[in-house]
């Protein structure tokens, strides 16, 4: 019987007085092979130093360290037998008790059930990877949600739960390097520094080795990108990894993605009580509700606003609430000395490329809550790919937010943040300029909108400079769905204009929102921008856009019953429109005098003066002012009861409107005729009417005129008798609009006489 080589060495090792040493059959068996120690440790992925103080005895060679020599030097197991354990590789480098760093959360932590849910699945269900992103703007609480949801989880993970702070919202906003968090989570594991390898791979390869098999939660906080984290990650399933980020890490295509938002309010209320103590306590409701919604909701806001508050006796509920109403204070108050929200923001800011950060600063520049890509391509003075991307990158940072696909928001603090820290390093000219941009971005769009819903209304030329890209709305459908949504910011940027000094815009804004404002009946709206645009062309002694302004603003009077109101304004605009020999102007205003005659009960003085208008409106070829005034000829006769003249004219003027296609203008001829007949008693044909003009109102989007035919076909069956189907009429138009003025419209005025005859 024949001993095997490896047996037989290692009988006669252990028969040697003096054991071989592995630190010392190490050196032997690694000159032999002329292998420099720097080799070997690259090899083994350990130090350098201390493979040097294992060769000579200073340390303990690992059984990890002695396989993987073994390996190296071909030694078939000789050198791995010299060191004892029956330990696995990577279990004999972790040192006892290595997982017990997590930090305690906070006793304030409030809400967020569907978040701690949604983790709480991910621990326990979620196959699809073992990562959890939970990613939102600086001081929405991030930290505090991971840390209650993985304490929630804790005894699910018997190998214990680490925690590294990635330093993403460092100062320099980078944090953490790769290299240094893996030599952070070995140590943290237990794995002794100078069994850590020097190189990257080497460390990760070690990590891995280490979690295999184990049950781990590790909680990455503040990661700045997704290149910084994706080392990190350890292939073991069991492991789960749940990472916080300002910055939406899309790159981390395997992890499931947790955004979080504001705090609702009545969570908001909650916590500033929470935190307030007895004297958040004491805050009426509404106070608390104002606080919190300066605070914009964010968590951290509202710890800052309430420790304050809580510390400084001298201060009650309404005086906090003022310093926070005040932008000028309001950052100031949300500074505690330790924590800071502009401190917070300003290190998002900072990771911001310049372009990135001059696009982030001019977007205060917009007056809205929400602004459009458009919108904010103007601003930029880019094109619209280079806008996208760029705003792209400001939400991945959570500064900005997509509302939907097509339009962003920002956050007020933010917005409150860029404006007052970010915008005053962009020149005052430059910001003058990206001003100018969105005003003509807004007067070329909505001209577009324009011709599309009212396309043969007389427009006057604008100033507005062509963008460097500038696309149509492919069909009135379109048109309307925009200005639906853009119409309250573009309300802002005609006071806009007037406080930056562009006042022919700020006029020229205010005349071209008519149309809309004309289709939906806004006349509040109407009469606030003509106020602005009044002011402004007085300011700029512009004739022309002083009296178009003065002529609008009276129509805007007229139809809130402040007739006397319109007439000085329309007085005032003959004056000057004289002065410039503007025979439209004259003609438009003469006949709008005419129809303040009509609404105050005078129609013969209204019809003269609505004659003198046709003719000359037929003299000059002015098809749609024809039909206007064909309009207000037939309500002037139906006072008058010339019912068949009426009806004619009426009938006229709805057939001129098909002809130049103007939907709203055939919709309100068709309630005139409707009108013309009822008035005349034939209520078979009124009937008729009405319900055809409640059917084309629909279709055309006009509320008003859909509400006006209703009350008609109220009024047709409240004088048939049929008084519960007049109601029933009635109610419908309420629920669509708001009882219609009855000085304007005469079915609102006939309606209040059988309402208040059945009291």
């Amino acid at each position: 019987m024949h001993m095997s080589f490896n047996l037989k060495r290692k009988v006669e090792l252990f028969a040697m007085d003096d054991p071989i040493n592995f630190g010392s059959e190490l050196r032997r068996r690694r000159k032999e092979a002329q292998m420099s120690i720097s080799e070997m440790a690259r090899r083994v992925h350990y130090s350098k130093g201390y493979l040097s103080r294992v060769e000579t005895g200073k340390a303990s060679g690992s059984p990890a360290l002695a396989q993987a020599c073994d390996r190296e030097l071909c030694a078939d197991g000789e050198l791995a037998e010299l060191v004892p354990g029956e330990q696995d590789e990577t279990s004999a480098l972790l040192a006892p008790d290595a997982l017990n760093g997590l930090p305690p959360v906070t006793g304030h932590f409030i809400g967020r059930s569907k978040e701690l849910n949604y983790i709480a699945a991910f621990v326990n269900e979620y196959v699809g990877g073992n990562v959890c992103l939970i990613n939102g703007m600086a001081g929405v609480g991030k930290t505090a949600l991971a840390l209650r949801g993985i304490w929630n989880a804790a005894e699910s993970f018997p190998d214990g739960c680490l925690f590294l702070n990635l330093g993403g919202d460092a100062r320099d906003g980078r944090g953490v390097t790769p290299h240094a968090a893996l030599d952070a989570l070995l140590r943290l594991l237990g794995v002794a520094g100078e069994c850590i390898p020097p190189g990257f791979d080497a460390r990760a390869n070690l990590y891995r080795s280490v979690v295999q098999g184990k049950k781990i939660m590790i909680f990455l906080d503040n990661a700045y990108n997704a290149a910084q984290v994706i080392p990190l990650l350890p292939a073991e399933q069991k492991c789960r990894v749940i990472v916080t980020s300002r910055n939406r890490l899309h790159a981390l295509d395997d992890a499931m993605h947790l955004p979080m938002d504001v705090l609702a309010e009545e969570e908001a209320i909650t916590l500033f009580r929470s935190v307030g103590g007895h004297r958040a306590d004491c805050a009426d409701r509404d106070t608390a509700t104002r606080i919190v919604a300066h605070c914009g909701g964010l968590p951290l806001a509202i710890r800052i606003a309430a420790a304050r508050f809580r510390g400084n006796l001298a201060w009650t509920p309404r005086e906090l609430e003022g310093l926070l109403a005040d932008e000028r204070t309001r950052l100031g108050v949300l500074d505690d000395g330790e924590r800071s929200v502009a401190a917070a923001l300003t290190v998002s800011c900072r990771a911001l490329t310049g372009e990135q950060r001059r696009l982030f600063a001019l977007l205060t520049l917009y007056p809205g809550l929400e602004m459009s890509v458009g919108s904010v391509t103007a601003l930029a003075g880019v094109d619209p790919l280079s806008a996208r991307s760029l705003i792209d990158r400001l939400s991945d940072a959570h500064l900005v937010t997509y509302v939907t696909a097509d339009r962003i928001s920002l956050h007020d603090l933010v917005r409150e943040f860029a404006r007052s820290r970010v915008l005053p390093g962009v020149s005052q000219p430059a910001q003058d300029a990206s001003v100018q941009r969105l005003l003509d971005h807004a007067l070329l769009w909505i001209g577009e909108s324009n011709a599309l819903l009212t396309p043969q209304r007389y427009r006057l030329p604008h100033s507005a400079a062509e963008p460097l890209a500038h696309q149509k709305f492919a069909g009135r459908q379109f048109a309307l769905d925009w200005i639906a949504v853009e119409w309250t910011g573009l309300v802002r940027m005609c006071h806009l204009a007037a406080v930056r000094g562009l006042h022919s815009r700020c006029w020229q804004l205010a005349f071209a929102l008519r149309e809309y404002f004309f289709l939906n009946k806004l006349w509040d709206p109407w009469i606030e921008t003509h106020l602005v645009a009044v002011d402004a062309a007085r300011v700029s002694k512009h004739r022309q856009g002083l009296a178009i302004s003065l002529n609008n603003l009276g129509i805007g009077y007229v139809d809130r019953g402040n007739l006397t109101a319109a007439v000085e304004r329309y007085q005032e605009a003959m004056q000057i429109f004289r002065e410039l020999n503007d025979e439209r102007g004259i003609i438009d205003t003469l006949c709008n005098l005419a129809w303040v005659e009509l609404y105050r009960g005078s129609p013969e003085e209204a019809l003269r003066g609505l004659h003198v208008a046709l003719s000359h409106y037929r003299r000059l070829g002015n098809a749609r002012n024809v039909a206007i005034t064909l309009r207000g000829i037939a309500l002037t006769e139906s006072e008058l009861d010339l019912y068949v003249d009426a009806v004619h004219h009426a009938k006229q003027a709805r057939e001129v409107f098909r002809t130049l296609d103007l939907c709203l203008d055939v919709v309100m001829s068709t309630n005139c005729i409707a009108w013309a007949y009822f008035r005349a008693g034939n209520h078979e044909a009124a009937a008729f009417y009405y319900d055809l003009g409640a059917v084309q109102a629909e279709r055309f989007g006009s509320s008003y005129e859909r509400a006006r035919a209703l009350v008609g076909l109220g009024n047709v069956y409240a004088a048939s008798g049929r008084h519960s189907e007049a109601a029933e009429q009635w109610a419908r138009a309420d629920k669509i609009l708001s009882p219609l003025s009855p000085v304007m419209v005469g079915e609102a005025r006939l309606r209040l006489e059988w309402t208040t005859a059945s009291t």
